[in-house]
């Protein structure tokens, strides 16, 4: 005969919440630990992210001054941006474009071809040369305003210009970080110097741990060229560091702004030569104090970096 389980019942007659407390009890021992660790992640990513995030998508539908109460005004700041802001279409937009199709995926290939290059070496030099790489990503900010600037000054002590004078193929200095003609090209170089970071770590990492038996046994079956062993067994193996290297190039390439102010030292750069969105966006709302249009710039920004990081992940995402 079937037996049932009875709970006592409260005054009001509904079944008490014991057996619920208890459950929750169990779940706290269980689990409790785990969520109170990530409960300082969360807190953390709500209210330097999301909260930021959510306050730019709103401001980007106002008008706001930084003075005034933000005033709503619908969808009129992105049609100011795409209609009206002849410095945005005709310099900005295509300056981030150029920026980012060289540095993204040269800085990528670059990361990707020098761990691969380190990982043929033994384990010192490997950290040597690994730490030396690296560093630059660290001290990129100090590295510009000492090491570059100093080495393209525009008068006859910087280091390129008494180079080129010297080998009589300069007859006076060029203004090379004045000049639209050579400002992007040194912030491209400059950027992909200082490009090793995080993602070159990751996929150093991710190449060490590929275990040397695949590549004897696709000896065994006759692959013998190095680039068939890159293609068919070291990038299949490390989707994961792919992955993250390429979001991490992706985010680092566009929201790259600080170069083009720090070696020109002005802001907007010298003809908008060196203009990228995050300078478009600092000089409207820090030095315009355009808040809201300031922020549908941001906008259109993070819908850029979303959209190519989707497509690194369709390709680079394991498949299921």
């Amino acid at each position: 005969m079937e037996t049932r389980r009875s709970f006592p019942l409260s005054k009001e007659g509904n079944v008490s919440a014991l057996p619920i407390r208890e459950s929750f009890q169990r779940w706290l021992n269980k689990e409790g630990s785990a969520y109170a660790f990530l409960s300082i992640y969360a807190l953390l990513f709500i209210v330097f992210i999301v909260v930021p995030v959510l306050a730019a998508f709103l401001l980007s539908f106002t008008f706001f001054d930084a003075i005034q109460p933000p005033h709503f005004i619908g969808l009129n700041n992105y049609i100011s941006l795409i209609t009206q802001d002849d410095t945005f279409m005709k310099y900005v937009l295509s300056n981030t474009i150029q920026f980012a199709v060289i540095v993204g995926p040269g800085g990528y290939a670059l990361a990707f071809l020098l761990a691969w290059m380190l990982a043929q070496l033994p384990r010192i030099p490997r950290t040597i040369f690994a730490l030396i790489l690296y560093s630059p990503s660290m001290t990129a900010g100090v590295a510009m305003a000492v090491v570059w600037k100093t080495l393209f000054s525009g008068d006859q002590t910087g280091y390129l210009n008494s180079f080129l004078m010297g080998l009589n193929l300069l007859r006076e200095p060029i203004q090379w970080l004045q000049s639209p003609q050579y400002l992007m090209p040194i912030m491209i170089v400059v950027t992909l110097w200082s490009s090793m970071g995080i993602g070159f770590l990751a996929m150093l990492a991710g190449i060490l741990e590929i275990s040397p038996e695949l590549y004897e046994a696709a000896a065994m079956d006759g692959m013998s060229s190095r680039w068939q062993e890159i293609f068919y067994i070291t990038i299949p193996s490390m989707r994961p560091q792919m992955l993250f290297g390429a979001v991490m190039a992706i985010v680092g390439t566009f929201q790259a702004g600080a170069i083009g102010v720090t070696l020109s030292g002005a802001n907007p750069t010298p003809q908008y030569a060196g203009q990228l969105i995050v300078n478009h966006i600092e000089d409207y709302g820090f030095l315009r104090y355009e808040m809201g249009y300031a922020a549908a710039i941001s906008v259109v920004l993070l819908l850029m970096v979303l959209f190519f990081s989707r497509v690194a992940t369709r390709l680079f995402a394991s498949e299921a």
